[in-house]
């Protein structure tokens, strides 16, 4: 039976890695793919396949395609697409660096890691702000209804596309905003996660309320914070049926609608922007049928 990717919809673990990979030169990822198939559960390894992979098979999914640059008054949103995205899931750090290698070394014959980043849950689920994050996330069915492709045909039913930035926090900078001005900038209290009644239009909740869009801009976030010795941040992460809902949100954030800059982007910035297409589950391994292995 086909099925979507469990991991997707799971709530985040208390630990994950991130992982990217580019396709080496000359290689026929074939071989490499369907073990990576086999090897993949979609819960503790939730797996997205980039642009430029499908294109090297000879295939297309639509509306898969590079992420596009964004760019609003002093902000760059960067493209920096991957072939491959992996998400490993744990509640142990020591396994996700264990399973790491053992991911890399099934990958290695085709396949080349170029970043890795260290996600986890900080208490309830917050960002390193403070404030809860992924508040307004769908659920039940209308997570499903969000995330994932329904009667798309084998191969493609169940399957999920996916948004990944890393943004780097400024922290001491936000630790120096009063309390409310703090809260003005995310639109929210701290002290209950209850709304502002008379938020800024510069909100991060006005820019993204995703009612507020036509169509309405629901999207399935699963974002972690992260950390390494030089910076720490958010590691956002949004899966939909496609990415228009996402790219009606990024578009607002950035003033693109109404010249009015989310208030986000005086304290953190995205480094990397990618697209992915997550395929579905059959037989408890990857689906690949849609690109006919």
């Amino acid at each position: 039976m086909t099925h979507f990717q469990p991991g997707i919809l799971d709530p985040v673990p208390p630990a994950a890695r991130y992982l990217t990979f580019s396709l080496k030169p000359g290689i026929q990822p074939h071989e490499t793919l369907n073990k990576l198939a086999t090897y993949t559960d979609g819960i503790r390894l939730v797996v997205g396949l980039g642009p430029s992979l499908i294109l090297a098979l000879g295939k297309t999914i639509e509306p898969l395609s590079n992420f596009p640059i964004f760019t609003g008054v002093g902000i760059d949103i960067p493209s920096t697409p991957a072939a491959l995205w992996c998400w490993l899931r744990d509640d142990d750090r020591g396994n996700l660096i264990n399973r790491t290698h053992l991911l890399c070394d099934l990958l290695q014959d085709a396949f080349e890691c170029n970043s890795i980043i260290d996600g986890f849950k900080h208490g309830s689920g917050r960002d390193l702000t403070g404030y809860e994050d992924g508040t307004e996330n769908p659920k039940g069915d209308d997570a499903l209804a969000a995330a994932f492709l329904q009667n798309a045909g084998p191969g493609e039913t169940g399957s999920s596309f996916v948004a990944v930035q890393t943004w780097i926090h400024d922290l001491p900078c936000f630790r120096r905003m009063p309390q409310q001005e703090q809260d003005e900038t995310i639109g929210r209290r701290i002290s209950d996660n209850e709304e502002l009644v008379s938020p800024p239009a510069s909100a991060h909740t006005q820019r993204t309320e995703q009612e507020s869009f036509s169509p309405e801009a629901f999207v399935l976030r699963r974002s972690m914070p992260w950390a390494d010795a030089e910076a720490e941040g958010l590691n956002f992460v949004a899966f939909g049926k496609d990415f228009s809902a996402f790219e009606a949100q990024l578009k607002r954030m950035v003033g693109a609608e109404d010249g009015i800059i989310d208030a986000l982007f005086k304290f953190t910035t995205p480094i990397s922007g990618a697209y992915f297409w997550c395929p579905p589950m059959c037989e408890e391994k990857l689906d690949l049928r849609a690109i006919h292995l």
